[in-house]
């Protein structure tokens, strides 16, 4: 339903005529650095829009809206489920749209963003808003409160241009504001903002924005290699990748449970000192890939899918091509020796485009891994310069990832596209197929959290950890604990795995297994991690069927409530905590049958377990997991 004004009252989204539109209905002044001191020049118009939610107080919930530069824009909210309401503002003229509405901070625990820098913590409302585009970020966020519910989420429904969104602390009236800015043009994409006030799992709520930005998106769908673990040459070869030693570990990834393996930075140069000097020429390295169509099919041989690394916007000083291309850039980036091109351009673009397709066509590949396409948000960029097709960088990026899907899809439909945090707009959907955890070495608790924010938003893309590495010396018992981070995305081995031992393979054959197994619930499943203030300490996914549980602190878990079907129910408990008592807590007496494995697999116990109403402590190693098949 729409909400609209009652006929014998004042209109509450027009201004009272005998009151100065400037102080109509504004909430209590929260103090912000650097505000102007005098009036802002031009036409300030403010308007109060009441949207038909009551905050968890009871109180109705009131957006407030600011035009700057124009009053000639109007404003509905319409009613789309309990709790949840749409606002639209649509303009007729230029004008720069700001909205902020706040909710009372009670019992506020965290403050989700798909931030990847951000802690969970709540900001000041001074802190800087943040600015999203298509090739950076998302407009989504959520104020959580206690049992993981949330007391607001809100997102925007624009995913392409640069949408400015703010929240925070209000220190003069302990509210939470949220506020979103945008540029709005006569007949142009109107401001949409998703309010939920319906407290229900903050994650559920994430799962209905998700679904709210895919109406109307068409995805063209994932390769399953793309869901399955994968075999990455970054951590463990860095640059020193060549024919015969990509080859040499691919063969081991198929043995172990890999599906496809990722060449990363390297393949295109001889030169080893990192850095991105060389990018941009994109021809293969003659002494390292002299056949790059026979190495391929030599990988396929294998049983393994092949992608290959493109940092897309990098144009390097020591490539042909920097002659070419060094007055079509953005900015230059002397640390890395490069430059960042300008996709406004149409020959950049073409060039683009050409270089990356010679993978998939005429080398055989089955996907590519584009890198760094966030180094395209350039604040304040310059002017589009003569020659330039595209007045917006965003356009100019939209239309770049857009006439290069188009291209590899030709030749291979079902083509592997990797992006990664923090370019995770929806608006990106439709041109890639897999997004990773951005870098995190040697971190899986952080690996952790960034694969699980990323699934909350990752719509109809696989979602992948970033790359997982370990120390030679490190216990089976730790692989497993940086498996186990992993498990609700893909993982992307990146060790050597010519160098590990037999107990460390052996680790690493069993759980790619699981994640084998039950991708499906794993992947795919409603997916409802706990406590972002704490880092997700205990993760669970479910299906109708199975329900898998991570626990990375000594916390209980819960069995699932039973439902009505004569399916067995199974629970799985991966323990990734040193404690190796696990609490299972019921709410009736039931009997189940526990399997216990360790962190290779090898079955420590097989028993019927008598589950009585309460506490039921189980014991399961560091590593290992529990697996509860629960009686019809």
């Amino acid at each position: 339903m729409t909400t609209t004004p009652d006929p014998t009252t004042p209109d509450p989204t027009t201004p009272d005529p005998t009151t100065s539109d400037s102080d109509a209905g504004q909430p209590v002044p929260a103090w912000r650095p650097n505000a102007p001191t005098e009036t802002t020049p031009g036409t300030v118009a403010h308007r109060q829009l009441p949207t038909g939610l009551l905050h968890p107080t009871g109180a109705p919930l009131t957006v407030h809206l600011t035009g700057l530069g124009s009053d000639r824009w109007e404003a509905t909210a319409t009613r789309l489920a309990d709790g949840v309401a749409l606002i639209e503002v649509r303009a007729t003229d230029a004008v720069t749209l700001r909205a902020e509405w706040r909710v009372p901070c009670v019992g506020a625990t965290a403050y989700w963003t798909p931030d990847t820098n951000a802690s969970r913590w709540l900001p000041p409302s001074w802190i800087a808003p943040r600015t999203v585009s298509l090739a950076l970020g998302a407009p989504v966020a959520s104020l959580v409160g206690t049992d993981d519910r949330a007391l607001c989420t809100a997102a925007a429904g624009e995913t392409t241009a640069p949408v400015r969104v703010g929240a925070g602390v209000v220190e003069e009236s302990g509210e939470f504001a949220f506020t979103v800015e945008q540029e709005l043009a006569p007949d142009g994409t109107p401001l949409r903002i998703r309010i939920d006030l319906s407290g229900r799992h903050f994650a559920a709520t994430l799962r209905a924005v998700t679904d709210w930005w895919a109406e109307g998106t068409d995805h063209p769908g994932i390769a399953p290699a793309a869901r399955m673990p994968a075999y990455s040459t970054w951590y463990s070869l860095h640059q020193n990748v060549d024919t015969a030693t990509v080859e040499h570990q691919a063969a081991l990834a198929a043995a172990v449970g890999c599906e496809s393996v990722i060449v990363d930075d390297g393949w295109q140069t001889s030169d080893r000192t990192r850095g991105y000097g060389h990018c941009g020429d994109w021809e293969p390295n003659p002494k390292a890939f002299p056949d790059p169509a026979a190495h391929v099919a030599e990988v396929h041989r294998l049983g393994l899918a092949h992608l290959l690394w493109y940092a897309l916007p990098f144009i390097g000083r020591h490539n042909e091509a920097w002659d070419r291309f060094k007055g079509l850039i953005l900015r230059e980036e002397p640390h890395l020796d490069a430059a960042v091109l300008d996709p406004r351009h149409p020959e950049v673009r073409a060039h683009l485009i050409d270089k990356v397709s010679r993978a998939v066509e005429d080398w055989g590949m089955d996907g590519v891994k584009l890198d760094f396409i966030d180094r395209f948000a350039v604040t304040d960029p310059p002017p589009a310069p003569a020659g330039a097709d595209h007045a917006t960088v965003h356009d100019g990026v939209r239309r770049l990832v857009a006439d290069l899907d188009a291209r590899l899809r030709r030749t291979r439909p079902d083509v592997i596209v990797e992006h990664r945090q923090p370019y995770v707009s929806p608006g990106l959907w439709p041109y890639a197929t897999m997004v990773r955890a951005t870098d995190c070495p040697l971190s899986p608790a952080e690996n952790r959290q960034r694969t699980v924010d990323c699934r909350l938003t990752a719509g109809p893309l696989a979602v992948h950890a970033d790359m997982i590495m370990w120390h030679p010396a490190e216990t089976p018992e730790s692989v497993a604990v940086h498996l186990v981070n992993a498990l609700f995305s893909v993982p992307q081995i990146s060790v050597d795995l010519g160098a590990q031992t037999p107990d460390q393979l052996a680790t690493l054959r069993f759980w790619l297994g699981v994640f084998r197994r039950y991708a499906e619930v794993l992947q795919l499943g409603a997916l409802e991690p706990a406590r972002p203030d704490l880092g997700y300490p205990l993760v669970r996914a479910h299906d109708h069927r199975t329900t898998v549980v991570a626990r990375y602190a000594p916390l209980p878990v819960a069995l699932p409530e039973r439902d009505d079907t004569d399916i067995p129910q199974v629970l799985l408990v991966a323990n990734a905590d040193s404690d190796p008592v696990v609490l299972l807590t019921a709410t009736r007496p039931e009997r189940a049958l526990a399997l216990v494995q360790d962190c290779r697999g090898e079955i420590l116990s097989e028993t019927v377990l008598d589950l009585v109403a309460g506490v039921n402590p189980v014991t399961v190693p560091t590593g290992g997991l529990l697996t509860l098949t629960r009686e019809v």
